[in-house]
């Protein structure tokens, strides 16, 4: 099967900063495929090489089979839906969908009919004749999502698209992009340097860091089997210990990740201390200093928290241990 996106050892260099240094990764046809990492990891520039608004240092880039390298953004079968959205102020909401129609030179009955589809599509039927200034921070979002998918590209590209939108609405719009994604069948190529919003929303994720990917798999692999320590503390904050607390515990030197949720108290021969509690909501994670390293063990809302101070026995089923075999880098 042809990929939707596929990097050849693709780098992008300014001066002597390696944006994105090697990267090579294959996105298939109707996938969800989420580019995660921190600010400055690469992720934003995959994205705008993927859409033709930065050229590759070195390495090729082909969409759905053909060698897009070279390509201008206009003639790829690409559309970007932006954080900030990008919208016209001075056009009504049907004129912001139908723009790229217009460019395109599309008869002005057929560009009103299509936005009307699209608007409908993202639920904004009836929105058309507002200005984006007389919508919420959602509708908006809503209509450069209808501006992007109008014309009909076979690759979606967004760049933190609800980065702007409070807790509640992103977690909204989050449901309604998956929904949308499903229904239409189309790639859709999500940056975010959020983990939650990655893990909830893609069928893979691949893990930025320095340029390069450190890691790619399901939201499940990269959530319970990170590759590096990297990985293990970005993607849900994993407790990682140390090569010699491992030989310890297993007889294998090498790092390991081990969940705070996977960690019970109780009857472990592992014993600590206490240092703090933060109460984050469904639990109260608290963090118990043991030899070599410092745990964050999640304790459930209807369980005593141990007081600061005090020391703890900690346990683990042999599962919940994953040792990497990659060190970071």
């Amino acid at each position: 099967m042809t990929s939707a996106v596929t990097f050849n050892a693709v780098s992008r260099h300014y001066g002597k900063v390696r944006a994105v240094d090697r990267v090579t990764l294959d996105i298939a046809p109707g996938e969800f495929f989420a580019l995660l990492g921190p600010s400055g990891s690469g992720k934003t520039t995959c994205l705008r090489l993927i859409a033709g608004f930065e050229q590759p240092t070195s390495g090729t880039i082909s969409i759905f089979g053909q060698d897009a390298t070279l390509t201008p953004p206009y003639r790829r079968p690409v559309n970007t839906v932006f954080q900030d959205y990008a919208l016209f102020p001075h056009l009504s909401v049907e004129d912001n969908v139908a723009y790229g129609l217009m460019i395109a030179g599309e008869d002005k009955d057929e560009r009103r009919r299509k936005a009307h589809e699209a608007l409908e599509l993202v639920a904004l039927s009836g929105f058309g004749a507002r200005k984006p200034s007389e919508l919420s921070g959602g509708q908006r979002q809503r209509v450069a999502l209808a501006r992007a998918l109008v014309m009909q590209p076979k690759v979606l590209l967004l760049d933190e698209p609800l980065g702007a939108l409070d807790l509640k609405l992103r977690e909204q719009m989050q449901g309604e992009l998956k929904s949308l994604q499903r229904q239409l069948g189309i790639t859709f190529v999500f940056v975010t340097h959020d983990q939650g919003e990655a893990l909830s929303m893609s069928d893979r994720i691949a893990v930025f860091n320095e340029g390069r990917i450190w890691q790619i798999g399901s939201p499940a692999e990269v959530y319970d089997r990170p590759e590096t320590p990297f990985v293990a503390d970005f993607v849900g904050s994993s407790n990682v210990l140390p090569p010699e607390m491992v030989s310890g515990l297993t007889g294998v030197s090498a790092p390991a990740s081990l969940r705070p949720e996977a960690i019970t108290l109780g009857s472990g021969e592992l014993k600590g201390k206490v240092l703090s509690h933060a109460f984050i909501g469904a639990a109260t994670r608290i963090e118990v200093a043991v030899p070599r390293t410092t745990l964050n063990v999640l304790v459930a809302k209807d369980k005593p928290v141990p007081p600061i101070g005090s020391e703890v026995s900690l346990d683990w089923s042999r599962d919940a241990l994953h040792i990497m075999e990659r060190a970071d880098g």
